[in-house]
C-alpha cells in the first residue's frame, strides 16, 4: 500500500506540473501551435522599418563620429564653438569636407557655422568611392536618413521629380557604405533642425553631364534651399598614388588646393575640371564642387570659410588629406527652362543590331587581346541612344553542332548590370567580356566556341520597389530579392521559358541567393523592371 500511495502522489504530482505549465502557455499565450511568435513579433517590426524605409548611417560605428547622441552633440558644440567665423547673409551653398570629424569636423564646422537662417530644404551632393557609376547620379528611395541624432525626413516629392531625368535615378548600394554624403548629416541637424534632405551620390562624369545635372537642379531650387558639396581637396602620398611635390611639400600641397580654389572663386567650373584633369589633382569631390558651381546665379560670390590638411593636424605629411570649406552667397532664381530629355530613349532596330555587333566584336578582342576593348577599338559606332544610361545584361547560348532553325541553345554566360551605373554601351561591353570569360559558372569561352555562340541583350528600366509579391507580373517582369544581406535576380524571360508561376519563380529566385526555398516569403524586399530582350537567334 505504502508503494501505491507513492505512485498516486507521483502521478498527482506530475499532472499537478502538467496543469501548471498549461496555465502558463494560457497566461503568455506562448502555446505550442505558436511557436514563432516572438520571430514574427521582429520581423512585423522589421516590416515596418522596411515600409517606412530608413537608411541608417553607420559611420558612428565605424568610428567617424560619436556615437551617442548627447556625445556627438557635445562634439558639435566644441568644433562650432571653435570656429571663430562671422555668419553671412544669403548663404545658398557650401563646400565642405568629408573626413571624419577628428579631422575635418572643425573646418567643416567654419563653413556650416556661417549659415545664419534656417533651410527647409538641403541637397547634398557627393562623390562615389564604392560603387562605379558614370554619368549618373544616384538618389535613394528611402523615407529617412538615421544618425545619432534621429531621422530626417527626404524630400520625396523633390526627389520624384528629379528622378523624372534618367540622369538621376536609384542605385541603393551607391548610399549604404558612401560617408561623403552621410557625414554632412550630422552637421546640417546640429545647425538646422526641421529640413528635409536630398542626398545625391554623383559618379564620375564629364563636363557635358556635370552641366546637364545642374541645369536640372537649377530649374528646381528656390529661396528655402541650401546646397552642399561635399568634397575633401588634394590627397597625397604614396596611399593615394599622387607625389606631385617631394621638396616644401605642406607649401607645395597648398598651391595645389588654391589654384583649384581660384577657379572656384572665378565661378568657372569647367575650368576647375580641367584643372584637375591637367594637373591629376586627387579631388575627390570634383563632379559635386562642379555641379554646385555651375548652378551659382552670375551675382553670386565665393568665399573662403577654413583650410587646413590632415598633415598639419597629425603632423605627418607622408600621407596628407587636404580640407576646405567655402560659402556661396546670392540667390537662387526660380523656375528657369531646361532642355534635358526626360524619357529614356527607345532603342531602334539598327541600334539593336550595332549593340549585338558591339558584344561580339568585344569578345573576339577579349580572345584575341586579353583585356576590355576601349570604343576607339571597335568598329561600332556609338550614337547618342547607345549612350543614354541603362542597365543591361549579355547573355551567351552555345548551339549544339547540329541544331537547325531559330534555336537558343544551352546557357553559356549571363553577366549585367541591375542598375543603371554606366552608358549602355559600356554596360554591353563590360558584359559581354563578363558573360564570356568571368561567369564563375562556366569555363571562358574559347575561340573555337565563338562560332556556336549567340548572343542576347536585355536593356532594362530602372527597378523600383514593390509593396506586395502581388505587384510582380511574371513573364513581364523582372525580379530583384533583397533579404538579409542576400540578392539574387532573374530577368523575366526567365520564368516564361521556364514555364513559371509567380510562387515557383520566387521559390528558385530564394534558392539563388542561398536562402531557402520559402525564404521570400517573410522579411523580402523586391524590386521590378522590364527589359528590352534582342538577340541574334
Amino acid at each position: 500500500m505504502g508503494q501505491q500511495a507513492k505512485r498516486t502522489k507521483t502521478r498527482q504530482s506530475i499532472l499537478l506540473l502538467i496543469g501548471i505549465f498549461l496555465a502558463v502557455l494560457v497566461l503568455y499565450r506562448i502555446t505550442l501551435f505558436e511557436p514563432t511568435a516572438p520571430i514574427n513579433a521582429e520581423l512585423n517590426r522589421r516590416g515596418y522599418e522596411m515600409k517606412e524605409a530608413v537608411l541608417e548611417s553607420r559611420l558612428a560605428e565605424r568610428g567617424w563620429y560619436e556615437a551617442d547622441a548627447n556625445a556627438l552633440r557635445a562634439q558639435l558644440g566644441e568644433l562650432f564653438a571653435n570656429a571663430k567665423v562671422e555668419k553671412k547673409e544669403n548663404i545658398i551653398g557650401l563646400i565642405l569636407p568629408h573626413a571624419g570629424y577628428r579631422y575635418s569636423g572643425q573646418t567643416a564646422a567654419y563653413g556650416a557655422k556661417a549659415v545664419k537662417r534656417k533651410y527647409k530644404r538641403i541637397i547634398i551632393i557627393g562623390p562615389t568611392h564604392r560603387v562605379t557609376m558614370e554619368e549618373v547620379f544616384s538618389v535613394p528611395r528611402v523615407n529617412f536618413y538615421k544618425t545619432p541624432l534621429g531621422k530626417v525626413p527626404l524630400d520625396k516629392e523633390f526627389i520624384e521629380k528629379l528622378t523624372q531625368y534618367p540622369l538621376f535615378t536609384n542605385i541603393p548600394y551607391a548610399h549604404e557604405g558612401e560617408h561623403s554624403v552621410q557625414i554632412e548629416v550630422p552637421m546640417m541637424q546640429f545647425m538646422n533642425e526641421g529640413f528635409k534632405l536630398i542626398p545625391i551620390v554623383a559618379g564620375q562624369c564629364s563636363i557635358d553631364t556635370i552641366e546637364k545635372a545642374g541645369s536640372i537642379l537649377k530649374s528646381m531650387l528656390d529661396e528655402d534651399t541650401l546646397v552642399v558639396a561635399s568634397s575633401d581637396f588634394v590627397h597625397y602620398g604614396p596611399q593615394f598614388g599622387y607625389i606631385p611635390v617631394k621638396e616644401n611639400v605642406p607649401e607645395g600641397i597648398k598651391k595645389i588646393d588654391m589654384g583649384a580654389y581660384e577657379y572656384i572663386v572665378k565661378k568657372d567650373w569647367k575650368g576647375f575640371i580641367k584643372y584637375k584633369q591637367r594637373t591629376g589633382a586627387t579631388i575627390c569631390g570634383a563632379v559635386p564642387i562642379g555641379v554646385v558651381v555651375s548652378i551659382l546665379p552670375e551675382e553670386a560670390q565665393v568665399h573662403l570659410a577654413h583650410y587646413t590638411t590632415s598633415g598639419e593636424i597629425t603632423g605627418d605629411y607622408s600621407n596628407s588629406v587636404s580640407y576646405l570649406s567655402a560659402v556661396f552667397t546670392g540667390k537662387w532664381k526660380k523656375g528657369q527652362n531646361i532642355k534635358v530629355k526626360k524619357q529614356q530613349q527607345f532603342l531602334l532596330r539598327e541600334d539593336k543590331e550595332n549593340l549585338l555587333s558591339l558584344a561580339r566584336e568585344t569578345i573576339d578582342y577579349g580572345l584575341k587581346h586579353h583585356k576590355i576593348p576601349d570604343e576607339e577599338d571597335l568598329k561600332v559606332e556609338i550614337n547618342n541612344t547607345m549612350r543614354q544610361i541603362c542597365g543591361a545584361f549579355v547573355t551567351l547560348h552555345k548551339l549544339a553542332k547540329d541544331a537547325v532553325g531559330p534555336q537558343r541553345g544551352q546557357l553559356r554566360g549571363c553577366v549585367g548590370d541591375i542598375f543603371p551605373t554606366k552608358p549602355l554601351y559600356k554596360s554591353v561591353i563590360e558584359n559581354a567580356i563578363n558573360a564570356a570569360f568571368r561567369d564563375r559558372r562556366f569555363q571562358p569561352v574559347t575561340i573555337d566556341e565563338m562560332k556556336d555562340i549567340t548572343i542576347e541583350i536585355s536593356v532594362l528600366t530602372p527597378p523600383n520597389y514593390v509593396e506586395s509579391v502581388d505587384d510582380i507580373k511574371i513573364g513581364i517582369d523582372g525580379v530583384v530579392l533583397q533579404k538579409e544581406g542576400s540578392r539574387a535576380v532573374f530577368l523575366p524571360q526567365v520564368a516564361r521559358e521556364q514555364g513559371w508561376d509567380l510562387q515557383t519563380t520566387l521559390n528558385h529566385l530564394s534558392l539563388k541567393a542561398g536562402l531557402s526555398e520559402e525564404a521570400w516569403k517573410e522579411g523580402a524586399r523586391f524590386l521590378v523592371f522590364q527589359a528590352d530582350v534582342f538577340g541574334e537567334h
